[in-house]
């Protein structure tokens, strides 16, 4: 940015630290310095409609998404009365599963906690398509629906890009992550798996 004499615009510009809770405590910087503006680390950042809190928990985004999905839901509790089944259906694939499933492989592995307010958020449309009371039992609902539970979008989304990148379908800074194991350690029992190579991650602070 020097040598293009450029100015970082410090309005669209945000900081985070990631790491774990020991991690963080340690930090006793309030602020850093890029190129002519000094920010201030937060705990929360938003990218591309994702928020990020420095610890990777994803609450903040999972509360985000809860947020908007029961809004919408009480939009459409609204209106339903108006609405065929199959126009109920196809509302609420535009305006609560699509939040549901955007950017969802971020979602693997984090705390089951999480997952289920996004299931609660689930369940709740599936008894505004069906009609269904909050004492009955939402499993046959949303198989009949066929509608996949939160964890299992979320496998399937991870399961298809893998799928991609190994097959040469998915954009080349992806797939370069994704080898099987034997093209890395020939000669190990977990290339014959199947298995793909994990690269390790060594990180530092100074």
């Amino acid at each position: 940015m020097n040598a293009n004499r450029l100015r970082l615009n410090s309005q669209k510009t945000q900081l985070i630290w990631l790491g774990s809770w020991h991690q963080l405590e340690k930090l006793n910087m309030m602020y850093i310095q890029l190129v002519s503006t000094s920010l201030s680390p937060l705990s929360a950042v938003r990218n591309l409609g994702v928020t990020i809190d420095s610890r990777l928990t994803m609450v903040d985004h999972v509360s985000a998404v809860c947020r908007a999905c029961y809004f919408q839901l009480r939009q459409l509790r609204l209106v339903l009365q108006s609405l065929t089944s199959e126009a109920a259906t196809s509302l609420v694939h535009a305006f609560i599963s699509c939040r549901l499933d955007y950017c969802n492989v971020l979602l693997y592995g984090i705390a089951d906690s999480q997952l289920q307010r996004l299931q609660s958020a689930q369940n709740a449309a599936a008894r505004l398509v069906t009609g269904l009371r909050r004492t009955e039992h939402i499993t046959p609902i949303l198989r009949s629906l066929h509608w996949l539970p939160i964890r299992q979008r979320v496998t399937y989304k991870l399961a298809t890009l893998v799928h991609k990148c190994i097959n040469g379908h998915a954009p080349e800074y992806l797939a370069e992550f994704c080898h099987p194991s034997v093209d890395r350690r020939p000669g190990m029992r977990s290339a014959d798996s199947g298995k793909l190579h994990v690269p390790r991650a060594q990180t530092s602070f100074w």
